[in-house]
């Protein structure tokens, strides 16, 4: 945590000499703290569980912080070749990135509940800076409307649940355990997952998201896919802890809406005509598995749900990151005129290929082995969810082919014939460096399990 602040601290010394010496002691800062998080992942001590008043480290946030380096360090190495120019403020997105950076960090390691409640509101403020200020079209301006309005509003009743346990007990600690108040009631049951809801999102729940994806720049989608989603899991598994939410007739109601929801939205997938689009509703379809895992108050579950985190976290940053290198390949994201990328973009068909077999849960990804431990955790909690958890699984595999095939196969366009290759080694970096963790899915496991 300290060095975290620290390599902020000395990043925004240096933005006074120059965006490319800043972009560097970014870009280095955030490897050199992945490398030493490494170290703690695979130590003979192990990686232990460590609650204070102030910060909380277990499996479950040192996970998400580590991913938070990952996809944050990647997001700045995406938009390189974008941040570089004089008119586009650079040095502002770089400060803007590692804000976010240092906010994420910090709301996946504080230990009191009104902390992480405004650590998770503050997030919003530098990602809707990024949206409207180097989003692509007009409609950004909606889009920053309908995030803020969806997450700022649903989280209010959070807000008030947070105060009454503060006033009620006294405390507001992870190590607090609900009382006799808490548990069971349906109203706590609902004020506690209202926002995380809003967050993942849920079916019903997730317009602002297509919108904010699509408007987004690329280093926007891939923190918003790849780590702020995740602030719902995470919330949710510390609140479902910490106020004995199970056995509730509100959270059946809502374990059925997300599953049906993801169905809907898989196949809503095939109806879409943008890339991005595309990939912001199978996120809707993923994220459903992990609230299934989450709720249904078993080991597999939750550490299933912490697995399909990461490894969508992984995926859908890869998969944003290819939809806006196609973009400026093709000059377009829609799936009628990009085609032929085989032929065009041999180099970038490959890193099209490892991302849409992880997507589908091809072994042996990491995907695989959490739908495995979410599907077992569903169905022990009632079978009659077999139906929806086999038909978003069916169809993950399917609208992932689609979209491989969509773009990679047919005739290009005649103004991308004359040759357009993938020249930028960051381009190669970035997908393996995401794919290389996907593909070591059992040493997650026994780390893990």
């Amino acid at each position: 945590m300290f060095s975290l602040l620290a390599m902020a601290s000395f990043a925004v010394v240096v933005s006074g000499f120059g965006l490319l010496v800043f972009w560097w002691v970014f870009t280095w800062g955030c490897m050199s703290m992945l490398f030493v998080s490494l170290l703690f992942w695979f130590s003979p001590l192990g990686l232990g569980s460590c609650y204070s008043g102030i910060f909380v480290v277990d499996n479950y946030s040192f996970s998400l912080m580590s991913l938070t380096i990952l996809v944050c360090c990647f997001s700045v190495l995406a938009s390189v070749r974008d941040i570089g120019k004089v008119d586009n403020s650079g040095k502002m997105f770089v400060l803007s990135v590692l804000t976010l950076t240092v906010v994420l960090f910090c709301c996946f390691s504080v230990g009191s509940l009104f902390n992480f409640y405004v650590l998770f509101e503050f997030s919003l403020i530098p990602t809707l800076f990024l949206i409207m200020g180097w989003g692509y079209q007009p409609e950004r301006l909606q889009a920053g409307k309908y995030m803020m309005l969806y997450t700022v509003g649903a989280s209010l009743p959070l807000l008030v649940l947070v105060i009454f346990v503060l006033v009620d007990t006294g405390s507001i600690f992870y190590g607090w355990k609900g009382g006799d108040g808490f548990v069971g009631s349906w109203l706590v049951v609902l004020c506690a997952s209202l926002a995380f809801l809003v967050k993942l999102p849920i079916y019903g729940f997730h317009l602002w998201l297509p919108k904010a994806h699509v408007e987004a720049p690329v280093a926007g989608s891939m923190i918003l896919a790849g780590v702020l989603l995740k602030l719902g899991g995470y919330g949710l598994i510390r609140f479902f802890g910490i106020l004995g939410l199970s056995g509730c007739l509100t959270i059946s109601m809502i374990f059925c809406l997300a599953l049906m929801g993801g169905g809907i939205a898989s196949m809503v997938c095939f109806a879409q005509v943008d890339v991005k689009a595309l990939v912001a509703y199978s996120s809707v379809g993923h994220m459903s598995l992990v609230l299934g895992g989450i709720y249904s108050n078993t080991e597999w579950g939750l550490v299933g749900a912490l697995l399909m985190m990461l490894a969508h976290g992984l995926c859908s940053s890869g998969m944003f990151f290819l939809a806006s290198e196609t973009y400026k390949c093709f000059h377009t994201r829609s799936l009628y005129l990009v085609k032929g990328g085989l032929a065009v973009i041999p180099g970038m068909t490959m890193c099209w290929f490892l991302m849409c077999a992880v997507n589908m849960a091809a072994p042996p990804s990491l995907n695989l082995w959490s739908e495995l431990m979410l599907g077992i955790s569903i169905l022990g909690y009632s079978m009659g969810f077999a139906v929806f958890t086999g038909l978003m699984t069916f169809l993950a595999a399917v609208y992932s082919w689609y979209v491989y095939s969509a773009t990679q196969h047919g005739q290009s366009p005649l103004w991308v014939r004359g040759g357009v290759m993938m020249e930028e080694y960051v381009n190669y970096v970035l997908c393996f460096g995401l794919f290389l963790p996907l593909s070591v899915a059992w040493i997650s496991l026994v780390s893990l399990v």
